[in-house]
C-alpha cells in the first residue's frame, strides 16, 4: 500500500523541541525528494522544507531552527524542530515529491506550541 504516515506531533512550550517522523511505504523512498508542508489554523498551506539525496531547503520562517533528514534504509523522513514558536502551531504533513510537484500526502500530525 502506497502511503505516508506521520507521527511525533504534540503540545510543546515555546522554545521547546519536537521531532516529527514520516514512515513511507509502497514506493522506492530513496528515489524521491520528500517535503514537509504545514497548515496553521485558518490559513493556507505553507511549504516548510524539502530534502533530496544531497541537498535540503527551508522556508525562511524555519531556517536555522528546523532540520529535515531522511533514512532511506528505513524509508523514513524526519523533521527536527527546535526553538519552537507559537507561530509554528499547525498541522504538519509530509509529502512525496518536490515543492512544485507533490504527488502523495500523509494524514498529518498536529503540533501545538503554547505555554
Amino acid at each position: 500500500q502506497v502511503q505516508l504516515v506521520e507521527s511525533g506531533g504534540g503540545l510543546v512550550q515555546p522554545g521547546g523541541s519536537l521531532r516529527l517522523s514520516c514512515a513511507a511505504s509502497g514506493f522506492t523512498f530513496s528515489n524521491y525528494g520528500m517535503t514537509w508542508v504545514r497548515q496553521a489554523p485558518g490559513k493556507g498551506l505553507e511549504w516548510v522544507s524539502t530534502v533530496y539525496s544531497d541537498n535540503d531547503y527551508y522556508a525562511d520562517s524555519v531556517k536555522g531552527r528546523f532540520t529535515i533528514s531522511r533514512d532511506n534504509a528505513k524509508s523514513t523522513l524526519y523533521l527536527q524542530m527546535n526553538s519552537l514558536k507559537s507561530e509554528d502551531t499547525a498541522m504538519y504533513y509530509c509529502a512525496k515529491g518536490t515543492r512544485e510537484d507533490l504527488s502523495l500526502w500523509g494524514q498529518g500530525t498536529q503540533v501545538t506550541v503554547s505555554s
